[in-house]
């Protein structure tokens, strides 16, 4: 039933299921894209949502705060996150933000960058950061499940996972898989055999993306191309308008209790930046409580009417 869902919602979207394209700002610009409504109609829920704009369950859930994902009311309007900050990293290869379940794909060609929905690892299992590069490229991949993790899914489960699972239908991994080089070579970029997952933190600490997604972005890369993957929960900048902007997500959680939004630590950079005369304290405050993933404008009074026209409203 599920699989004849999803193929009815891929003949009346065939267009947002493709993979998010933005041109890449210029004169030292890092706002990309336009944020986007959904109206919830009678059978909606978030994911099927998220598959329909290619986003994250969690960063649907982090910007619309209080919408009951599995039963959203029929009539509300949802903000679609499909406008973001660039990453204060260089912007060349894969560069993925835990936070924000984001991975961000930079063409050699400078003049746009893709931008996918991400599973990471889950409590106890976290992704690493990492600034490192594509060590292999693994069409058809078999999986060979470390001794730690089938310890701990038998413990947890009471099923034993085989030693070696073999390409097809119930690899874990998909078709296709990038081994970084990190470690002792364990953490992939790869896809996945299951309907859920993306946009979420359930991996063993391997970066999970949908089957399309994952081929598309197999066949653009190659050996020895860079990966980074960072944890910038709090994203500034100054546009070439002279509007400032934030941008905060909620840090992730260290244990199963701890609410996803809390206190975030900030960086120097990140206090500097909201000290400055230009940018007006009681919306930063209200930003880096509200953790809500929508880029911010938080600039002073003096900013023109017509600036702000241009983004999400500070509320």
């Amino acid at each position: 039933m599920m699989r004849k869902v999803l193929l009815f919602i891929l003949c009346l979207f065939p267009l947002q299921l493709l993979a998010n394209v933005y041109s890449l700002p210029t004169q030292g610009g890092r706002l990309i894209g336009e944020l986007q409504t959904h109206v919830v109609q009678k059978g909606d829920y978030f994911k099927t949502i998220a598959e329909q704009y290619n986003i994250g369950i969690l960063e649907l859930m982090e910007t619309n705060p209080g919408v009951d994902p599995f039963l959203p009311t029929p009539g509300t309007e949802l903000i679609i996150p499909t406008q973001m900050l660039l990453p204060d990293v260089p912007r060349k290869g894969i560069v993925i933000n835990l936070p924000e379940l984001r991975l961000y794909y930079f063409p050699k060609n400078g003049r746009e960058v893709h931008v996918f929905p991400v599973g990471i690892g889950r409590i106890g299992r976290e992704t690493p950061e990492m600034t490192t590069k594509i060590k292999s490229r693994i069409p058809n991949p078999s999986w060979t499940p470390p001794a730690s993790l089938r310890a701990e899914h038998l413990r947890e489960k009471g099923e034993v996972l085989p030693r070696v699972v073999p390409a097809g239908p119930d690899n874990p991994l998909g078709k296709y898989a990038m081994q970084l080089s990190y470690g002792d070579g364990s953490y992939l970029i790869h896809g996945t055999n299951k309907d859920f997952g993306i946009g979420m933190r359930v991996s063993a600490g391997c970066i999970r993306l949908n089957p399309d997604d994952i081929e598309w972005l197999f066949h653009q890369s190659k050996y020895g191309d860079s990966v980074r993957i960072i944890n910038q929960t709090v994203k500034t900048s100054s546009e070439p308008d002279g509007s400032q902007i934030i941008e905060v997500h909620s840090p992730l959680s260290k244990s199963e209790g701890e609410q996803r939004e809390k206190v975030i630590s900030l960086s120097s950079q990140v206090v500097k930046f909201i000290s400055q005369d230009t940018v007006d304290s009681t919306k930063a405050n209200d930003a880096l409580l509200t953790q809500n993933g929508i880029p911010m404008v938080i600039s002073t009074p003096s900013l023109t009417a017509s600036q702000e026209s241009d983004i999400t409203p500070e509320g």
